[in-house]
């Protein structure tokens, strides 16, 4: 009687750890038609999607290999990951070199204050100066930055076309006792019209330019949508020990994923509108197993999947899980290719797609 008391109850625990691992990763996948602004912690599962789905790839090896019964439980669970894990991961495919297009890069640059050590940068100055050289040899058609920071404010557009003598520059900044920042679109066409969505309660933005290239008239956003404002190391330190900071972390997460959602809808009502086609780039600050996400693809192609490969990762912290910066562009375009640079000037990395405008 005791030896089967030592059997049922391994067999109870392995049956709990499959179900809940699948219950997860199946409440990760609803995370794309929740509203977060209704029920705020369904994000979390979202962000959670990568994670979730190695251990239940782990759980179902471990209960084949047992020739358990068990393992329909997270089989089940990995069946519609088929269908999302295209947004994380590319295989490697042959780039069209003839084919023409215009080159679009999406970089939030992080106030050039978030350099990783060891990179041979010195300061915020030197940072901003990498980062200056790097957009130069890019030789991108359209560049979007965002958290672009100045440090004076009276002189902006000077100073970019100092910097950047081959591209028009339209921008919006927020201007503090330290200095301004915001986003700034540059591009080697010339502007049709411009306009901006200044967020409520909110210190992040979005703005977007017309161009008219070789006759086809397009706008270009330039998004930023609202961060979580948490330092992880800071978070793991005080995981357990620190109530305090813990229930401060809590509201800003809440706060954050609850105001994207209505960012979100600003932007999408103005593209309604436009009556021409619209390419959105920008730090969304969420993963592909979002409702944001969902929402700004929806009628568009996402140039990584359609032609990145590897990890599309574009957040350093948490590597290779996070991919929160995009080009989105109409279906009746093309990419040509995408390419995510793995530069250390930021705790986002620049992301360049060659798109075919038809």
């Amino acid at each position: 009687m005791r030896i089967g008391k030592k059997r049922l109850f391994p067999r109870i625990t392995r049956r709990v750890l499959m179900t809940g691992s699948a219950g997860l990763l199946m409440l990760s996948y609803l995370s794309t038609v929740i509203d977060p602004a209704k029920v705020w912690f369904m994000t979390i599962f979202g962000l959670l999607f990568l994670p979730l789905l190695i251990l239940n790839l782990v759980l179902l090896i471990w209960a084949v290999l047992r020739r358990s019964g068990f393992f329909l439980i997270p089989f089940l669970a990995l069946l519609p990951a088929v269908f999302f894990i295209k947004w994380y991961f590319r295989f490697p495919c042959v780039e069209r070199q003839d084919t023409e297009g215009i080159s679009i890069m999406s970089y939030n640059v992080g106030r050039f204050s978030l350099y990783k050590k060891g990179c041979g940068i010195s300061g915020q100055d030197d940072c901003a100066d990498s980062v200056f050289s790097f957009i130069r040899k890019s030789d991108a058609d359209i560049i979007s930055l965002q958290e672009f920071y100045i440090s004076d404010d009276s002189g902006i557009r000077s100073f970019l076309k100092k910097k950047f003598p081959e591209y028009n520059a339209e921008y919006f900044m927020y201007v503090n006792k330290n200095g301004c920042y915001g986003n700034v679109t540059l591009s080697r066409f010339p502007v049709a019209g411009k306009g901006k969505f200044v967020f409520d309660k909110s210190s992040n933005l979005a703005i977007y330019t017309d161009y008219d290239i070789k006759g086809t008239r397009i706008r270009v956003y330039d998004c930023h949508f609202e961060s979580y404002n948490i330092s992880l190391s800071r978070l793991a330190k005080a995981f357990g020990k620190d109530d305090q900071f813990m229930k401060e972390t809590e509201t800003k997460m809440h706060n954050s994923i609850t105001r994207r959602p209505k960012q979100v809808d600003e932007v999408l009502s103005d593209i309604r509108d436009c009556p021409i086609g619209a390419i959105v780039t920008g730090d969304f600050n969420d993963n592909p197993l979002s409702y944001t996400y969902n929402r700004l693809s929806r009628g568009r192609k996402d140039s990584f999947v359609e032609a990145g490969s590897g990890m599309g990762a574009t957040y350093s912290v948490l590597r290779p899980f996070l991919r929160i910066d995009y080009i989105l562009f109409p279906v009746n375009y093309s990419a040509v290719n995408h390419h995510v640079i793995y530069k250390p000037y930021s705790d986002h990395y620049p992301i360049i797609a060659k798109i075919g405008i038809k």
